[in-house]
């Protein structure tokens, strides 16, 4: 099994920043795809930022511009730095990777996701 563990979230006043981080841990050979998807109330939830393992990114065009997407290979980490936050960005922001490992001896592939952690942006 493989467990996501995301912290950062918080209060923030519109125009200022907040430093999400994710680390995973449990029976990893590799990790493919990481990403940081958010859900506001009554709202479905959508993909804000993916990095590939070779590092590629791609991001929603509402953020493109301020938020930046990482990850720390070694530390089995990914991070999403905000910058400029609108209220429009205040939601439930939640990791998600695609890992390679294994489950009582036999190879897996699986998509996991962490608890999620909010971001509330003061106007």
């Amino acid at each position: 099994q493989v467990q996501l563990v995301e912290s950062g979230g918080g209060l923030v006043q519109a125009g200022g920043s907040l430093r999400l981080s994710c680390a995973a841990s449990g029976s990893i050979i590799r990790i493919n795809a990481m990403a940081w998807y958010r859900q506001a109330p009554g709202k479905q939830r959508e993909l804000v930022a993916a990095i590939a393992s070779g590092g590629s990114t791609d991001y929603a065009d509402s953020v493109k511009g301020r938020f930046t997407i990482s990850r720390e290979n070694a530390k089995s980490t990914v991070y999403l730095q905000m910058n400029s936050l609108e209220p429009e960005d205040a939601a439930v922001y939640y990791c998600n990777a695609d890992v390679s490992g294994y489950d009582r001896l036999t190879y897996t592939r699986r998509n996991y996701w962490g608890q999620g952690t909010q971001v509330s942006v003061s106007s």
